[in-house]
This record gives C-alpha cells, structure tokens and sequence, in this order.
C-alpha cells in the first residue's frame, strides 16, 4: 500500500477499487469545545501521571462521521498499524455477523462445526450464540484467556480448540477464552466451504468496504483467522468499524450486518464476567459493555483489547473515542476518558 502526504485516494486490489472512507474527513468543532477536548488528550498523554493513566500513543474521535480529535505520541501516525490483541474479537464477531445475513450460518443452531456433529458427542449441544457470549463450556488451562496449549501446540490453533473438551454445560458460565472466537470463526469456513474465499473473506465482506485497508488479520498454518486478538490495525481504521455498528451495521447505503446485529453484540450476556457485579464492565458478543460507567449514557460498548486498545462506541452521541496503546505499568480508564471526551 501506497500513501502520499497522509492522504490515499483508492485501494487497488487489481478487481476492487475502494473509495477514500468518510471518516477520513475532519471536521472542526467550535472553538471552546475544540480546548475542552484539547484538555482531556492533553490528560491522556500524560501517561501514568494523568488522570487516566496507562500510556498512550494515539486518540482518534470521530463524531458524526468526521473526525474532531485526532493525537499522536512522537513516532505514531493515522496510518501506523499495530497490534490490536482482542479488539480483534470484534473483528471477528462482525464476520460471524456477515456469515448470518449471508445464510451461511445460525448463531442459534447446535453443533456449528462438523467436529461436534457426532451424536452423543457433549460439544454437540454448544451454538455459536454460546461461543459469541464467552460461554461455550469448552475447558481453558487455569481458567484464563488464551488457552495456552492453543498457541504453543505446534498443531493448528483451530484444531486444539475445536477438538477440545467441556468442562461446563454451554450458555452457564462465563469464561474469556480465545478459543471460542477463533470457533466462532471457523464455524463461518466451513459453512462457506471454499478455502480461497474464506481468505478473502474478512477482506472483501468487511475491511476493504468499510476503507479499513491498513488493517491485517493473521491467520494459522491451515488458513484459520486468529481472531481472538492476532490483527493489526490503525486507530482511523476502528474509527471506521465503530462508524459500522452506529449505523447498525450498513455502509454507504450497504447493509453489511443483520439488522439488530448491533444491538446484539451490546446487550449484556446471559452469563457475566464476576468484575461486572464489582461495577466493571460487562460482556456482550465479543464487545465489552460499559453501560452507565463513569458517566457513560445508558448504551457504550467497545472493541476492547489487551494493554489498553479500545474503540468506544455511544450510539446516543453518534460518537466513536479509539484510543491505542501497549499499557504496562497501570491500565486506562476508558470509560472515564470517553465519558469526560463526550462531556
């Protein structure tokens, strides 16, 4: 990929031409709220001795569909891509979303994978519902996320997760684990059955429409999207996607996602973290939920991912606050952050 002063005018792909993305545009707020928002970045980069501690390298918000604040740390850009660890997840629950208006697949049908389909086989009763919730039932070492043995196997991520046991009856316990998104993921490939589309897929069905171009997903050695956090991407990018799920999932006049599909990813699972019943943020599919947090209105929900990537998204404010970065030392407030960005 090409880009000139900053600026890409298309994504030629040799059969796909994408136009220049709407959130690309700026747009200037008036002059006392531009210093007010001024402010709140001018917090954010101060790192661990700022409010919001953590340590940040870039803020993108984008109100409306234009940007009106855009920062970054000395060496970092709007086209500099970097790892998203787990935002990545809402990557791949959009794909999973795809793979519904498609007909491809059922979030409510038992059995997504071929692997679970013998009869009397326990992994037979898990939905893909299930697995989008974090709460697939499957066994995690330690109780933890990522599973470890899925990445340190030498064997195919999506082969140790699939062919994985149950610990937990599905839809019962919440439990963070890679693995199910990585399902999640696979139950849209073999639905689709065409390994040469499947890679285009994530790219052609949703990243190239929505202008994400500088963004990446990887993949295992058998073409499997590590979706549980394997993507790397720009601030301006989860602009964009943030933009998708205020319009409920239609671009430029295309619906991409089912109708409600963003509803669903927000609304608060069955099955919850226990940091939610503390006042911590709750678990959707594959978004965490911040409803009300910190000043929050009632509907915030994020792309979230380990060291402090976020992207907010506030329906009720049509208003997207990305803020990126590898946090070590403390963890980001983004719930104060978006809160104070949106007052």
């Amino acid at each position: 990929f090409q880009a000139e002063d900053g600026i890409r005018d298309k994504l030629v792909t040799g059969v796909q031409t994408c136009a220049l993305p709407i959130s690309d545009a700026v747009a200037k707020l008036p002059k006392a709220k531009t210093a007010a928002v001024a402010a709140v970045l001018d917090e954010a980069f101060k790192n661990d001795a700022g409010l919001y501690r953590g340590h940040t390298w870039g803020v993108v918000v984008v109100k409306d569909g234009r940007i009106v604040a855009e920062r970054y740390e000395q060496g970092w850009g709007p086209h500099t891509a970097a790892r998203t660890n787990s935002m990545c997840k809402s990557v791949g629950v959009s794909l999973v979303g795809i793979g519904v208006r498609k007909g491809l697949v059922d979030i409510h049908r038992k059995a997504p994978l071929k692997a679970w389909q013998t009869p009397g086989d326990p992994r037979g009763n898990i939905t893909l519902n299930d697995m989008l919730h974090m709460a697939s039932g499957l066994y995690t070492d330690a109780g933890g996320d990522p599973q470890r043995s899925i990445y340190d196997a030498g064997a195919p991520p999506s082969e140790v997760s699939m062919l994985n046991m149950v610990d937990s009856r599905p839809g019962v316990r919440f439990l963070y684990a890679g693995s199910d998104t990585i399902l999640s993921g696979r139950a849209v490939r073999e639905a689709l059955d065409d390994d040469a589309k499947w890679l285009e897929f994530p790219y052609r069905e949703l990243l190239w429409k929505l202008g994400m171009t500088r963004t990446h997903v990887e993949t295992d050695w058998r073409g499997d999207y590590l979706l549980s956090g394997q993507c790397w991407s720009t601030a301006r990018d989860f602009g964009r996607f943030g933009m998708l799920y205020l319009a409920d999932g239609v671009w430029n006049g295309e619906r991409l996602l089912p109708e409600g599909w963003s509803k669903y990813v927000s609304t608060p699972a069955p099955a919850q973290p226990a940091g939610y019943f503390k006042g911590g943020p709750g678990y959707g599919a594959q978004f965490w939920v911040h409803n009300g947090r910190e000043g929050l209105p009632d509907v915030a929900y994020a792309a979230d991912g380990a060291g402090g990537q976020y992207a907010m998204i506030v329906p009720s404010a049509n208003l997207v606050v990305v803020r990126r970065r590898l946090d070590v030392q403390s963890n980001f407030n983004v719930a104060k952050f978006s809160a104070d960005v949106l007052k």
